[in-house]
């Protein structure tokens, strides 16, 4: 079997570690569904055995990290934390001698969301790109200048080292492992049996455009936003989006940009081409996902796609459709 080690300390982030364990569990029960054997097994480890509570109350039973052997150990992730929480476990002396040596031994190694604080405070990322929680960025760049942070991504790939961003990213991480170990179509039974709108590729923002405008607080224009998303194939010029709101075209368009921080056709190119990425990377036709989000016929889609992303839909998804 392939053992997954999560290694928690006092005030982890349970999501990070729940997540991902329920797509491997996932995965052995879709592989159990066709007369085969579970192929992974889940270890959670810490500096000391036993009882480890999580920042949300709850608790999970550990092994010793300086117990387990190389057999035991094919996939290595720390689990994310607070800032205090990360500050001990960084500090902690079992995890500084233990880390180093299984992530040296193990088939690969890595962290989910912001454990990749503790990994590079024992120097285990030095020249490497990793991806971490948003918000966390710009720290980690200031902490470990020799870590080159991809602010953008939701999982980074680099050579045996697996790091994802913020929290529920753990869980699109682990299905890319299933999809490594097993194949693409146990991670998307997987998917579909979580109630997953989507396997999300690493390569695909935190945020998707929706998601950026309704972190910007109480927008007026939460509805159309919605609405614009599930409409991409509509007419969503100025004028048409200013009728549906109700308002003219100048006082759109200002409340807009106001409310968004983007133009109305800057938002709706990116939620366009962020639709088509994602339909892609799933080895649609030019033709049908030119259609699909609205950017007919396919020259369009192709102009657009390579103004914003330097490659061409094309391209992009022959490089992407068998992830």
């Amino acid at each position: 079997m392939h053992h997954v080690v999560f290694i928690v300390y006092p005030g982890f982030e349970l999501l990070d570690v729940s997540g991902p364990a329920s797509v491997f569990n996932g995965a052995n029960r879709a592989l159990g569904q066709r007369g085969k054997p579970a192929f992974y097994r889940v270890v959670l480890a810490s500096a000391h055995s036993g009882a480890v509570e999580s920042s949300s109350g709850l608790a999970m039973e550990t092994r010793p990290v300086a117990g387990l052997r190389s057999a035991e150990a094919q996939t290595v992730l720390v689990a994310g934390a607070e800032r205090e929480p990360l500050l001990q476990a960084m500090a902690d002396p079992a995890l500084r001698k233990a880390l180093p040596q299984l992530a040296s031994r193990a088939d690969r190694f890595g962290a989910v969301c912001t454990g990749g604080f503790v990994l590079a405070a024992l120097g285990l990322l030095d020249g490497h790109r990793i991806a971490t929680h948003w918000d966390s960025c710009e720290p980690f760049t200031k902490a470990f200048p020799k870590v080159t942070v991809d602010p953008d991504s939701l999982y980074v790939v680099d050579g045996r080292l697996w790091t994802s961003a913020g929290v529920t990213t753990g869980i699109d991480m682990a299905l890319a492992m299933v999809a490594h170990d097993l194949d693409a179509a146990i991670a998307g039974e997987v998917a579909k049996r979580l109630v997953l709108y989507a396997r999300r590729p690493g390569y695909q923002s935190q945020f998707s455009p929706v998601l950026k405008a309704q972190v910007k607080g109480d927008s007026p224009f939460a509805d159309l936003i919605g609405w614009i998303q599930s409409n991409l194939d509509a007419p969503l010029d100025v004028p048409s989006l200013a009728a549906r709101s109700g308002l003219s075209e100048r006082t759109f368009h200002r409340r807009f940009v106001a409310a968004t921080g983007e133009t109305p056709a800057r938002f709706v190119e990116t939620a366009r081409l962020d639709t088509a990425r994602m339909l892609l990377s799933r080895g649609l036709s030019l033709k049908s996902v030119a259609a699909e989000v609205g950017l007919f016929p396919p020259a369009r889609l192709a102009e657009a796609f390579e103004r914003r992303f330097g490659v061409t839909p094309r391209l992009f998804r022959d490089m992407h459709a068998a992830l």
